[in-house]
């Protein structure tokens, strides 16, 4: 008998059902999915409480977009810069093209879907009044040396903290 390869290897994922309690994060997780309106979710609670779990998991119940493809799931790592969140402009390319080419940001990847954001409470201001800006109004704008750029950011927000921190 063969050993299992890479590919034979299941991933274990974790069920939103799964998760014992935390009835009004699930709630509130479930309606923000039912109605990306609301803008999004933020949770505060102590390290073991499943808060990432549940936040992870909401991936898994959205509903499919057509083609029978998911929602992205983009998660916003600690260290991120400004320009990882927004995207940036390549300005050699408009001087020497005259085309404005955007590369895009995991704004522009969270179109869409979901937008999660482990601890955000360490996260900068700045990036926090983008975040909250951009959610409020489902768009991105990429602005530099007067040169810009603007794309469809609509997703929902879902952040995680632990007050101690």
């Amino acid at each position: 008998m063969s050993s299992p390869s890479s590919s034979d290897i299941l991933v274990p994922n974790y069920p939103f059902a799964a998760v014992a309690g935390q009835a009004p994060f699930k709630l509130a997780l479930i309606l923000a999915a039912i109605n990306p309106g609301i803008g999004g979710v933020l949770v505060s609670g102590p390290r073991g409480a499943a808060k990432s779990t549940l936040a992870r998991s909401l991936a898994d119940i959205l509903p499919l977009r057509t083609g029978s493809e998911q929602h992205p799931f983009i998660t916003l790592p600690l260290g991120t810069s400004e320009e990882m969140l927004v995207g940036t402009l390549d300005l050699q390319k408009v001087l020497s093209d005259s085309q404005v080419s955007f590369n895009p940001g995991l704004l522009a990847k969270a179109d869409t879907g979901v937008l999660y954001v482990d601890e955000v409470n360490l996260l900068s201001d700045t990036l926090v009044d983008l975040l909250l800006d951009v959610a409020a109004s489902g768009t991105n704008l990429i602005e530099r040396d007067g040169i810009s750029h603007r794309h469809s950011a609509r997703f929902v927000l879902i952040g995680t903290m632990n007050p101690e921190e």
